[in-house]
């Protein structure tokens, strides 16, 4: 099967802006139609509290024909028009579709950040993980989101299969951003969830990207946006992943970043794996 996910930032511009940005998001989900996944992951939509609009729903069907899609988005108390997931799944495929909730700190529970889809042999999963925040203001919150995240991916490996994938905001090790000295106390870079994102794996997840492509540099999944050159410089940090239970990495046949050409932000990233291996 052929999977890919994406951090949009805004589903609504890329579907209906005219802004050169939304331009270059719309060459982004080009590239992704042609690679005709069977499933496509979707974080930061930023959709309204009552979803797709009839106009999204139609721009969707165009580019989508034959695909069904669910989605969740952000409510109250939490920010309107904030976090927020998708997923499009091919037609011929019925999972069981849940939007979880962990038990977690604040209004993370009701931020959109969930969705997971229930086959026969396996789960697939996204997350958008919260950002600890402009000088970390929500680390101690993010940490505990972490925890509870990794309780609940454990719960699902224990039933069936886990495939989880999302924007984890966190580069795990030194070679998954730029500069990592010049970021020991950035969000996303902290040891606390540095040391968040080993545990997880420690509880029976593999890191894609890494069980295929070993300890390679250079290679990132988003680019700040506020820093015009920092695509240009290739300055960029690796947060965004592709995790599958320990039992199926033997399975994996791709893990690779998508070229996004000049368009910061996140970039999308392929997987493909093939669970009757």
């Amino acid at each position: 099967m052929k999977f890919i996910t994406w951090n949009i930032d805004s589903l609504n511009a890329t579907l209906t802006s005219d802004s050169a940005r939304a331009l270059l998001s719309r060459e982004v989900m080009k590239t992704i139609i042609d690679l005709d996944p069977d499933v496509l992951a979707i974080q930061e939509t930023k959709l309204p509290r009552t979803g797709p609009s009839k106009k999204h729903d139609q721009l969707l069907k165009d580019l989508f024909p034959d695909y069904t899609y669910v989605w969740r988005v952000s409510q109250e108390p939490a920010r309107k028009s904030y976090a927020g997931t998708m997923f499009l799944y091919k037609n011929n495929l019925n999972p069981v579709v849940t939007y979880p909730e962990i038990g977690a700190p604040d209004t993370m529970d009701v931020e959109g950040r969930m969705i997971t889809l229930e086959f026969d042999t396996f789960y697939l999963t996204q997350v958008y993980t919260p950002n600890a925040g402009s000088n970390l203001v929500r680390l101690e919150e993010r940490q505990e989101w972490d925890k509870k995240y990794a309780d609940y991916l454990a719960g699902l490996d224990e039933k069936k299969a886990v495939i989880a994938t999302g924007d984890f905001n966190v580069a795990h090790k030194e070679i998954d951003l730029a500069h990592p000295n010049n970021n020991r106390r950035s969000a996303g870079f902290t040891d606390e969830e540095r040391a968040g994102f080993t545990r997880l794996l420690d509880k029976g997840f593999t890191d894609t990207f890494r069980h295929i492509h070993g300890d390679v540099t250079g290679q990132y999944s988003w680019w700040n946006q506020r820093v015009k050159t920092s695509k240009v410089n290739n300055s960029g940090w690796r947060i965004d992943y592709w995790l599958v239970s320990d039992r199926l990495a033997d399975k994996v046949l791709k893990s690779d970043i998508i070229d996004s050409g000049t368009r910061q932000d996140h970039t999308p990233l392929l997987l493909e794996i093939d669970l009757d291996k």
